[in-house]
């Protein structure tokens, strides 16, 4: 995997505006196995990402720093964090590298490459989650990726502590809307393949306690 030296974490941080946000970001570069697992995929087929649910763009920041993404555009429904990541751009001088736009997860995007899902679905009911993995992979390039981190439903202590977590998510205002519906490995796995996807999943926890697992689909060759 491409992992992230100190320095360059903070130096990410120190983009972002407010102490909670830098806080926020130290602390995902520094704990969560996402950014480098998602680079080191793409590292192998150079091609543009479209990051659906970008949030505040930091994927993006990371695939800049380490030098493996020739486009980037992010996309998110919630204007507060796309702001907030625009101006992390500005300050980074990044702004006409990275592209953030506020828009629906199943709004039609002129880029074609990867597609990257990262704890995006779970948000979303159990319809709306089939739209937009079916919106996904129209989006993918011939070779491109289908990049999906998401909490799956499972009875394990791990499942549980994820709940709780997103529990307190919520109150705490960070996500305006919580958790809706908990995909098993199944419901993700059965329309990527009816589609021609090849996929596989894996336990992506890292150090943290979450049920984190990191599904990646490509076409079958």
């Amino acid at each position: 995997m491409l992992s992230m030296d100190a320095a360059a974490r903070h130096r990410i941080a120190g983009y972002y505006e407010h102490g909670l946000q830098r806080g926020y970001v130290r602390g995902k570069l520094a704990t969560d196995p996402v950014y480098a697992a998602a680079a080191a995929l793409i590292a192998e087929h150079p091609l543009p990402l479209l990051d659906i649910g970008c949030g505040i763009g930091l994927l993006g920041q990371y695939l800049h720093a380490q030098g493996c993404v020739p486009a980037y555009v992010g996309i998110d429904h919630d204007p507060r964090k796309i702001d907030a990541g625009l101006r992390a751009l500005r300050r980074a001088g990044l702004d006409q590298s990275l592209q953030l736009r506020c828009a629906d997860g199943t709004t039609a995007q002129t880029l074609r490459g990867h597609v990257a899902l990262l704890d995006v679905l779970h948000y979303l009911p159990e319809e709306r989650q089939r739209a937009v993995i079916e919106h996904a992979v129209r989006q993918l390039a011939p070779d491109g990726l289908l990049i999906v981190r998401s909490v799956l439903r499972e009875p394990n202590w791990r499942y549980q502590v994820t709940r709780v977590s997103e529990f307190f998510l919520r109150i705490s205002g960070w996500m305006r809307v919580g958790a809706q519906h908990y995909p098993s490995a199944d419901e993700l796995r059965v329309p990527l393949e009816a589609a021609g996807l090849q996929v596989t999943i894996r336990p992506l926890h890292g150090h943290t306690p979450y049920n984190s697992y990191l599904l990646v689909a490509q076409r079958r060759l």
